[in-house]
């Protein structure tokens, strides 16, 4: 018996949807991919199923128009702005002989020094091999854009970096000489100016930021193959690539070896980011692409422009973020800002007044989420800048000003500290077993601290990365010589009934804040008790 349906006035069953024609059903099947991709075009069609499904629920509208059938307009736009570079070096140097272990030729006989023949075969392989060859040139290739009519390029510092003679060729196949304006490793970004007297055609960065989720359009020079074309979304923002402070975009839109400095531009044909690396176990793209967002590329570019160089802010300090022990340790609020492990000797913070266990919490008002936000907002002022820092300081917020400086254009500008001594005695080691590990003296002359004897595998001590050999500065900011000076300071913090102390720690040539827990039930025990009095 066939159940009427009861939607229907009359109690029939619904009638059977009226055959699709084969293009109707390709456009479906296209709308449905789109939706996979998050684009909004296709939401205004479901409206209305949504609609009867749940009544009460809100619709979105959206000020935005269709996704376009065809990106050919934009490409005949921007195409004639984007170069593809050729980049020529070495050339000149002799190759270096090659050596064993021993320093000698290499396949040098296993003999004796003492041997008649040694000085016979030391000199027969320099006699036979003849004069040396020059090295022969490298090329590499990259990705550019032009972006002002007299021919300013862009591309990528890792493009150009080490070349001797650099050239730009246009989508006609018409090449140009281009000398180098300047790089900025930081961001690896690089200007170039070609050498012509020509009016070029240009493309701009963008100004408006792009959101998770707007189309992004590369185009550049993988493989040598110029003038690739490839389209994808922005897939996130912010990305941290272990490349410095500075934040990427990251696109699925393919890019591969080759693409390196070329654009990413919006659908209004404006440069949303710089094409820098990609994420590949394999080497070829993977749908995981990153680009310097043009916000940060347009800072760089007209800098170098005026001056050939980047100029940041400096403070001179090292830091590290704060996670829940340490802003317990410290009595901090919340698990925010960046932790002042050292400070570069005769660098800006020297003298300023800002110390060592300090934490940043805000430059200028604005506030500091971490280490890399800290990073990042000191760079962008100039150096010579004065800043007012507030900090976290003895269960108190402070206020410090600090003159910056100029960043070092390199690490080995920076000031390194010394490295921690050795332990001489082991039979004065002291268990602490409140952190699970054991400390002991350190003697000699300038010695400091105290020396780490010995960790337990399973405590938390060994799990924030302390070992045997490390070098305890201070303990809740208090300078500790002797074993017993670490125990007064413990007893300390189990009075106040805080869960975790701080250390400073010397490992090798670099000091760092570590928030170790005290065992459980050892360092409440006592705060119990001064509830209860």
């Amino acid at each position: 018996m066939t159940t009427p349906n009861p939607a229907s006035p009359s109690g029939a069953r619904s009638a059977k949807p009226a055959p699709v024609a084969p293009s109707r059903r390709r456009l479906v099947a296209i709308a449905g991919a789109v939706a996979g991709l998050g684009l909004i075009t296709a939401l205004p069609a479901l409206t209305p199923a949504i609609a009867q499904l749940k009544p009460d629920a809100q619709t979105i509208e959206t000020p935005y128009g269709r996704a376009p059938l065809t990106f050919a307009d934009l490409i005949e736009k921007v195409k004639p702005s984007v170069v593809s570079i050729s980049v020529v070096s070495g050339g000149n140097e002799k190759v270096a002989e090659k050596t064993d272990p021993r320093g000698l030729p290499e396949g040098f006989p296993d003999i004796p020094e003492d041997s008649p023949f040694y000085e016979f075969f030391k000199r027969m392989p320099k006699e036979f091999r003849g004069p040396q060859a020059p090295r022969p040139p490298s090329q590499a290739q990259g990705s550019g854009f032009v972006i002002s009519p007299d021919g300013f390029v862009v591309t990528n510092n890792h493009v150009v970096e080490g070349g001797s003679k650099i050239q730009v060729s246009f989508d006609d196949q018409e090449k140009l000489d281009a000398e180098l304006i300047g790089t900025d490793p930081r961001t690896d970004l690089a200007l170039l100016k070609i050498k012509s007297a020509k009016t070029f055609p240009h493309v701009k960065f963008a100004e408006k930021p792009v959101r998770v989720g707007d189309w992004a359009i590369a185009v550049g020079n993988p493989f040598g193959l110029g003038g690739t074309v490839t389209a994808g979304i922005v897939s996130a923002l912010g990305r941290d690539i272990g490349s410095g402070p500075y934040d990427f975009l990251q696109i699925d839109a393919a890019v591969n070896r080759g693409n390196s400095g070329g654009p990413t531009f919006s659908l209004d044909g404006e440069v949303i980011g710089v094409n820098t690396a990609i994420f590949s176990p394999s080497g070829g793209n993977v749908g995981i692409a990153f680009a310097v967002p043009a916000k940060t590329a347009l800072e760089v570019i007209e800098q170098l422009k005026s001056s050939g160089k980047v100029s940041r802010g400096w403070l001179g300090v090292k830091i590290q973020n704060v996670d829940d022990d340490t802003a317990a340790a410290l009595g901090l609020p919340g698990a925010k800002g960046a932790l002042v492990s050292e400070i570069t000797p005769n660098g800006p913070a020297a003298g300023s007044g800002l110390k060592v266990q300090d934490t940043i919490l805000q430059v200028n008002e604005d506030s500091i989420a971490d280490s890399r936000d800290l990073a990042r907002k000191i760079a962008d002022y100039a150096p010579d800048t004065t800043v007012d820092v507030k900090v976290w300081r003895n269960n108190k917020a402070e206020s410090v000003k600090v003159k910056l400086g100029m960043f070092p254009g390199s690490p080995e500008e920076i000031a390194k500290l010394e490295e921690g001594k050795p332990i001489e005695k082991k039979s004065e080691n002291t268990s602490l077993e409140l952190l699970g590990l054991s400390v002991g003296p350190i003697t000699g002359d300038g010695a400091e601290g105290v020396a780490i004897t010995e960790v337990e595998p399973s405590s938390d001590a060994a799990e924030k990365g302390l070992r045997a050999g490390d070098i305890i500065v201070q303990v809740q900011g208090e300078t500790v010589g002797k074993p017993a000076d670490v125990a007064r300071e413990i007893a300390k913090v189990q009075e106040l009934g805080r869960s975790a102390v701080m250390l400073s720690v010397k490992s090798q040539d670099r000091t760092r804040f570590v928030a170790v827990q005290l065992k459980k039930d050892a360092g409440t025990d006592k705060a119990k008790d001064k509830d209860k009095g």
